[in-house]
């Protein structure tokens, strides 16, 4: 009786954890770009896109030259109401990365990997640029403005590392 009990527990448990929700995957069926990039990129930050910039002024390093691995942060205009947000995935030249992100332009809900994005802005600074565009096969007429790159890392890491190290250091640690 106890066998039984036991094998009858066990298969419902089983059972039970089945059913339940299985974790995201980049091909389920719809993606924000807020939760892609933020599960893609590490970096921990919540709310709509256009928000991503002044909350990470504070808690991370940002700027105007892209990196791998960086957060591309669009400014809200026309129809891109709440920004978009995607991962720079290689940096091609000074004025040309891809970026992998999700929900934009013909790919509504999808990831796009590997993207082209150029900057167009008149000094190289990355606050303009044209993204491609899968459907038409060529960079959409589109310019948009962006916030900048938000990088992946505490906004004074090497003041944190300093830190760590002097107090190594005084403990006499090598």
């Amino acid at each position: 009786m106890r066998k039984r009990l036991t094998a009858a527990v066990v298969a419902a448990t089983l059972g039970f954890f089945a059913v339940g929700p299985a974790p995201a995957k980049a091909d389920d069926s719809y993606w924000q770009c807020v939760t892609f990039a933020r599960m893609f990129s590490g970096i921990n930050i919540f709310g709509d896109a256009w928000t991503w910039w002044n909350q990470a002024v504070d808690k991370f390093r940002t700027g105007r030259a892209p990196e791998t691995g960086s957060v591309l942060v669009f400014r809200p205009e026309g129809r891109m109401s709440r920004g978009h947000v995607a991962v720079v995935s290689d940096i091609l030249t000074d004025r040309v990365i891809r970026v992998t992100h999700a929900n934009w332009g013909g790919s509504r809900g999808k990831v796009e990997e590997n993207v082209t994005v150029v900057d167009v802005s008149g000094q190289g600074d990355w606050s303009q640029v044209k993204v491609w565009y899968s459907p038409s096969h060529d960079l959409g007429t589109t310019v948009y403005p962006t916030y900048g790159f938000i990088y992946n890392g505490a906004r004074d890491a090497f003041g944190a590392a300093r830190q760590m190290a002097s107090v190594s250091a005084a403990a006499g640690q090598p």
